[in-house]
Order: C-alpha cells, then sequence, then structure tokens
C-alpha cells in the first residue's frame, strides 16, 4: 500500500485528529476507495502508533459517514454516488458562487494580499501532487472567504457539504495539468475579486465546482 495522505504522523499534533484527518483526505481523494476495508492494526503500522488514536479516528470517521463498522474485520470506506455529489456541488455552488461574487465589491486590496499566499500554496500541492496538503489549503480558503460574509452557520453548512464531498477520481489526478488548472484558479479568483467583476467570479466559482464532478467525481473516467 503506497498512498501519499497515509505516513509517519508528527507528534506535534494529537494523534487521534491528524490521523483523522489523514485518513479523511484519503477517502476523499480516492485513494482509499469505496468499498475499501480498513483495518485498525494495518493502519497502525503505515502511522507508525499504537491502535488507540487509530481507532478513535476510526470511530469519529464512521460518525461523519466515511467509513461504517464491520464485526471482525475491520471499516469499510462508505460510498458517495455520482448523483449524491451532484446535489452536494449543486448546493455549493448556490450557496459560495454569489457569496464570492458580493465579496468583489467589498473586499479590500489589502484583504486580497492576505489570501495569495494561501493560493500559492494550493497552486504548489497541486502541482506536487500532495493531495493532502492541496485539501487542507483550499479547505482553509474558500472555508476563510466564506467566513469573511460574516455568517458562521453559512461557513458550518459548507463545511459539512465539504465533509460528504467524495472526489474519488482526485488521487489519479495527480500530477495531470487539470489538477494544477484547478490550483491556478484560485488565483484567478483572487484576481477577479480585486478587479470587482462579481459577476466573472460567479462563472468561474460554478465552473471551478463542476471539476469535482467532471474530472474527480465518481465515474470520471468515462465522464472525461
Amino acid at each position: 500500500m503506497n498512498m501519499t495522505s497515509i505516513r509517519k504522523v508528527d507528534k506535534v499534533a494529537s494523534f487521534r485528529e491528524r490521523i483523522r484527518e489523514s485518513l479523511a483526505a484519503a477517502i476523499v481523494s480516492g485513494e482509499l476507495a469505496p468499498g475499501a476495508m480498513v483495518t485498525v492494526p494495518a493502519m497502525a503500522a503505515e502511522f507508525e502508533v499504537s491502535a488507540t488514536p487509530v481507532r478513535e479516528a476510526m470511530l469519529d470517521l464512521e460518525q461523519r459517514g466515511f467509513v461504517k463498522s464491520v464485526a471482525n474485520k475491520g471499516f469499510r470506506v462508505t460510498e458517495v454516488s455520482r448523483q449524491d455529489l451532484q446535489e452536494i456541488i449543486e448546493i455549493r455552488t448556490l450557496l459560495e458562487a454569489p457569496i464570492m461574487a458580493s465579496l468583489a465589491t467589498t473586499i479590500s486590496v489589502e484583504e486580497i494580499s492576505k489570501w495569495r499566499h494561501l493560493a500559492d500554496l494550493i497552486s504548489e500541492h497541486a502541482d506536487a501532487g500532495n493531495l493532502t496538503e492541496f485539501l487542507d489549503a483550499d479547505r482553509e480558503f474558500h472555508l476563510g472567504l466564506i467566513g469573511l460574509h460574516g455568517n458562521r452557520r453559512l461557513v458550518e453548512l459548507i463545511r459539512e457539504l465539504r465533509s460528504q464531498t467524495r472526489m474519488v477520481g482526485l488521487a489519479k489526478m495527480t500530477n495531470t495539468p487539470e489538477l494544477s488548472k484547478s490550483g491556478r484558479e484560485h488565483h484567478e479568483m483572487l484576481d477577479l475579486m480585486e478587479s470587482g467583476d462579481g459577476e466573472a467570479l460567479s462563472s468561474l466559482m460554478a465552473s471551478h465546482f463542476a471539476h469535482v464532478l467532471a474530472w474527480w467525481g465518481p465515474g470520471a473516467d468515462s465522464a472525461s
């Protein structure tokens, strides 16, 4: 087993938290495919930790619907259908596109500059095929900008929608022009904000989310 999202964890952070988020990233990206069986001993060996934090992380993921326990076997990665993903992406587009467009008329140039570094990181991780870091930076970028709208419940709703999203084809997109293009689009979003072009930004957001279905979602191979 050779997955970029699963590796020895840093002791600085909580083992349980880091393992949970690493496994979540592996599931979201498709490195751990729908239907795959995951055992605590195997993951403990991969992460080079004891079984306890792995078991706790798996139970956390079960509560979030990422896995389902199977008696005497371990945990099975749950499936999200293309229809499920399409509905999630549609809701996110309806929520996020107009809010991002509104930021184009209210955000300051100084505020935009604060997000350039994060957009750089997203592109760097996309180009390098660092899926866990790519997803982490992408989440921070989108939720952070939405947070500027000032509605905490909206941020949590979008966070939950993201947690339900599975981009099972993302692992296959490593080191491809498509993944790099998706990474660069975050800079394009900031450019449109800076120019005040909310309409174009809304359109870009819609196409950006469409990539999840076209490139990364279930059935992506047959759809491309």
